[in-house]
């Protein structure tokens, strides 16, 4: 099944108009609170698109993925109890619980873990927000975790350039099922 490789080509188009860091930015944003597409899928083909401006846009992704992640952690803090119903619909309720867990067990790393790796980040603003963790290290956590992932993703793409892009096109769906495998696998390890 193809499903990554629509959102490819639609994010190369939207790579070159000349709103994308903007659009780049609202992606960013969103992802970190509510929206379920990560902000690689505009970075990784900016930074192949301009390879001059990647260390721009991985920092354009960075701070407004976190001002994103502050938000989140707000809707945590001040709104959980009228978005949990939703929640609990959707297969993000067991990603919170993973979260919760990860909170009481390891706090700061847990937020750095998240903002790096492909774990769905708004999952653990949102139950920082819950954990009433201190909002200092949860911003900094958040800032080193989603910068690290940013910044290597905009230096990979900038560095293979247009020979990436097509080995990336060509890949694609096989790299988008391999990432999900790897979370599916990761929760699985965490779990048991």
């Amino acid at each position: 099944m193809k499903i990554f490789s629509p959102l490819y080509a639609r994010a190369m188009v939207w790579a070159r108009h000349r709103h994308a860091p903007w659009y780049l930015g609202g992606l960013s944003f969103a992802e970190s609170s509510f929206f379920p597409i990560p902000p690689d899928v505009m970075l990784a083909p900016m930074s192949l698109a301009n390879p001059a401006r990647a260390w721009f846009f991985a920092l354009v992704t960075t701070l407004t993925s976190v001002a994103g992640g502050i938000f989140g952690y707000f809707i945590g803090a001040f709104a959980f109890d009228a978005i949990e119903p939703l929640i609990r619909d959707t297969s993000h309720w067991e990603h919170y619980l993973t979260a919760q867990e990860w909170f009481d067990s390891w706090g700061f790393w847990a937020v750095f873990v998240a903002g790096f790796s492909p774990i769905p980040y708004k999952v653990f603003t949102i139950a920082a927000g819950v954990a009433a963790m201190p909002l200092l290290p949860f911003t900094l956590a958040s800032l080193i975790g989603r910068g690290a992932r940013f910044f290597l993703v905009a230096g990979l793409m900038a560095w293979g350039g247009q020979r990436m892009e097509a080995v990336l096109h060509r890949y694609v769906d096989r790299l988008g099922w391999a990432t999900v495998a790897a979370v599916a696998i990761g929760v699985l390890v965490l779990r048991g």
